[in-house]
């Protein structure tokens, strides 16, 4: 099972970037597909960018040419580089395994890291 734990998150100026890294324990990382979520005040959580075991990669339409997901296997380690930051992308941001490419894990999914939060400025 894989246990991770976010960083990289801060207070941004709309406009500016952010690179947020999720470390990950478990033996199977590099078989695993690792998703980006977000959880922004009052909504509810959802996906952000997925990426397979072989690199494909999927991001919802709102962070699209924006928003770039990567992994480096040797590190266990899943990045994301957001660019062109606004303040709708003002969330908590948190990593998982990818059970479907943006999807949310099961709702029985219970292994959470803390996420990091994210605060862009107008």
């Amino acid at each position: 099972q894989v246990q991770v734990v976010e960083s990289g998150g801060g207070l941004v100026q709309a406009g500016g970037s952010l690179r947020l890294s999720c470390a990950t324990s478990g033996r199977t990382f590099s078989s695993t597909a690792m998703g980006w979520f977000r959880q922004a005040p009052g909504k509810e959580r959802e996906p952000v960018a997925t990426i397979t075991s072989g690199g494909s990669t999927y991001y919802v339409n709102s962070v699209k040419g924006r928003f770039t997901i990567s992994r480096d296997n040797a590190k266990n380690t899943v990045y994301l580089q957001m660019n062109s930051l606004n303040p709708e992308d003002t969330a908590v941001y948190y990593c998982a395994p990818a059970f479907l490419p943006l999807r949310l894990p099961p709702r029985t999914f219970a292994s959470w890291g803390q996420g990091t939060q994210v605060t862009v400025s107008s």
